[in-house]
């Protein structure tokens, strides 16, 4: 760092100096900068294009799924389609049942807790 203080990071093989901090690797940082700039705002513009906002939830894997299927099914067909649907229907699969179960889950722990809180059982 300027004032000689070390910010935290290891330093590169040949040098004293950390990626970020090294004089001499000040274009390499220039570059991966602007390429990470780059990268960000593809994202955002992706994220608006295809309604995507993550994989956090079961409806943004969802969405995620039905983008590589419509691109899938767009495909000329061949092996490599074949194999990529069946991979995508697997997928779905699997997310129908783990939103299932969760489903499951929040119902029951709601009637455990309705059993539990005696206040609950009057209200009813």
């Amino acid at each position: 760092m300027p004032d000689g203080r070390s910010c935290g990071a290891p330093p590169g093989r040949r040098s004293t100096f950390c990626f970020w901090h090294d004089p001499e690797r000040a274009q390499d940082l220039s570059e991966a900068q602007r390429l990470g700039g780059v990268r960000r705002r593809r994202e955002r513009s992706l994220a608006v294009a295809f309604d995507f906002s993550g994989l956090e939830t079961v409806p943004a894997i969802r969405r995620l799924l039905e983008i590589a299927a419509t691109d899938a099914l767009g495909l000329e067909t061949s092996v490599a389609k074949v194999r990529l649907l069946i991979s995508l229907a697997i997928a779905a699969g699997k997310l129908l049942e783990t939103g299932e179960l969760a489903e499951r889950i929040e119902t029951l722990e709601g009637l455990v807790r309705e059993h539990q809180d005696p206040q609950a059982l009057e209200a009813a």
